[in-house]
């Protein structure tokens, strides 16, 4: 779920919270006692990332929770019930989800906090909880994590939390902290509580969890994570492009824990994220000491590639599937269908579990360290301070000019594979301009915004028909190769020759819409950003 709260320092809670836009009454909810034990790398990764991960005891949640950042004042909260588990086992599904963080260091218990909470509920008239307001008083031990060791990171054995708390202690402390939490609120209600709550002399918290108040780690935005900051507010080139390198950087993390545990498109999307990071870095490579940048940039082709090996038996299995339909009824035999599910599921899985293997080593923890620190501190050159617009116009025109180019070249080629290549190539180049418009698109104004939106929708469309003529070519070659493998019986021989027509004529049919799709792409105004 996520959870929307702001969190204040003070002596007291407010009166008249019943007065506020919206609450019919403030109720006092049941007091509660509420026991966590924290956990995290010795070196703190999590915390450094405004990420956390708990197991409490006491009040109504009980369970293990961790929570991601999302924004200024939402975090992304799972939970698992305790079940049989104890403080000794970090539940699995979390240790995959954070592994992204955690990069194959340990995790272990690095401190314990007791919290009794005051909670005083804010209802409507049909006696909905609008946000919950609570008085938490605190009492914290932080432990050495460097002196915290465990055996492992997924589902590993830990210490015992009390054999933790007596030897590595080193620091104890107390505080008494406010918080409102939205239920069925609305953000309006929380700047109206955030007002109220000020003039009664509280301020904001500079901490934004209790784990961070116990070690001292003030509100910052970390690296990577949550980073990617507003919309619309770009007035240079380097703040244009880091934003989108930013808001990718973001994403490329959160989509790990779902290939990690196999989730539908994951594996897609991901790969996609890595593909668009990689065409940022080269369409503005003129923005970034390239000595950094084009190794990460080298980095990523690789994750890519190492995704696309899974990615790639999706691609044909659906193209394949769903070109039976062209085959004569009385060709189409179940055995076929199962025949072709079957083959490619057992292809993908062996390639997904390649690529997960490959996602707990080092040369992959280290890409991600590289790119959280490009995204940190980007090594802006001098003409990264040019002004957004005119920067991405030239930017614009230079990938428009590329792209049409090596279009030119492929139509100018004669049919066979050295024209199947060129097409390919001019395909990357509209999918690089496509990434590049869309890169920037929210971090600029919106008149700006739009028309980087119908640059990206013409280099899509464009993008898009030269991929159907390159999964035509691909699944052809594919094709070819099954029919080699028939059995003795040669059962379902016509049925791929019916396949590969229907995938000729699939390639065909994209050639023919390139010339009025390479016309609205090449549009000289399409890259003249106001």
């Amino acid at each position: 779920m996520t959870e929307t709260e702001r969190k204040y320092e003070g002596t007291a809670l407010p009166a008249g919270l019943e007065d506020l836009p919206g609450v019919r009454v403030s109720r006092e909810a049941e007091q509660q006692d509420l026991d966590a034990l924290y956990y995290d790398t010795p070196d703190l990764r999590l915390l450094q990332r405004g990420i956390t991960l708990r197991r409490r005891t006491g009040g109504t949640d009980v369970g293990w929770h961790t929570k991601l950042p999302l924004g200024a004042d939402s975090r992304q909260e799972l939970c698992i019930p305790l079940g049989g588990s104890g403080p000794q086992q970090v539940p699995a599904e979390f240790a995959v989800r954070l592994a992204a963080f955690t990069r194959g260091a340990a995790l272990s218990p690095v401190a314990r906090l007791h919290t009794h909470r005051r909670r005083v509920q804010l209802l409507d008239g049909e006696e909905r909880i609008l946000a919950e307001v609570t008085e938490d008083r605190v009492a914290a031990q932080a432990f050495d994590p460097a002196a915290v060791t465990s055996t492992g990171v997924r589902g590993s054995a830990l210490p015992a939390a009390a054999e933790v708390a007596t030897s590595t202690t080193v620091q104890a402390s107390g505080w008494t902290e406010f918080e409102v939490e939205l239920k069925h609120g609305t953000p309006v209600l929380l700047e109206h509580t955030d007002a109220h709550f000020n003039a009664a002399g509280l301020t904001h918290s500079p901490w934004p969890s209790k784990l961070a108040h116990a070690f001292g780690f003030s509100r910052a935005a970390p690296p990577g994570v949550g980073a990617a900051g507003r919309s619309g507010g770009a007035r240079s080139a380097g703040e244009a492009v880091m934003h989108g390198i930013r808001t990718q950087a973001d994403r490329l993390l959160a989509l790990d824990g779902a290939v990690r545990r196999g989730e539908e498109d994951s594996v897609h999307q991901m790969r996609i994220t890595a593909r668009r990071l990689r065409s940022l870095l080269k369409a503005h490579r003129r923005l970034f000491d390239t000595g950094r940048s084009a190794p990460l940039a080298d980095e990523l082709r690789w994750l890519a590639r190492l995704l696309g090996e899974a990615r790639d038996q999706e691609v044909l299995a659906d193209k394949l599937v769903d070109a039976l339909d062209a085959v004569p009824a009385p060709m189409r035999e179940g055995a076929l269908r199962g025949r072709i599910t079957e083959h490619y599921a057992r292809t993908y899985k062996a390639a997904w579990q390649r690529a997960v293997a490959e996602l707990d080593g080092a040369r992959y923890f280290t890409l991600l360290d590289d790119l959280e620190a490009f995204a940190a501190r980007p090594p802006l050159r001098s003409r990264a301070r040019r002004e957004a617009g005119d920067y991405l116009s030239r930017a614009l025109r230079r990938q428009q000019r590329r792209t049409l180019h090596r279009l030119d070249k492929a139509l100018d080629t004669a049919p066979g594979p050295a024209r199947d290549k060129a097409l390919h190539r001019a395909r990357k180049a509209a999918k690089r301009a496509r990434y590049t418009a869309e890169g920037a698109q929210h971090a600029v104004g919106h008149n700006t915004g739009k028309r980087l939106a119908r640059y990206a929708n013409r280099m899509k469309k464009l993008h898009k028909v030269l991929g159907d003529q390159h999964d035509s070519v691909v699944v052809r070659q594919e094709l070819l190769g099954m029919s080699g493998q028939a059995d003795a019986q040669h059962r379902h021989v016509f049925a791929y020759g019916v396949l590969h027509e229907v995938q000729r004529r699939t390639g065909e049919d994209a050639l023919e819409r390139l010339s009025r799709l390479r016309r609205r792409a090449g549009g000289r105004k399409l890259t003249r950003i106001p």
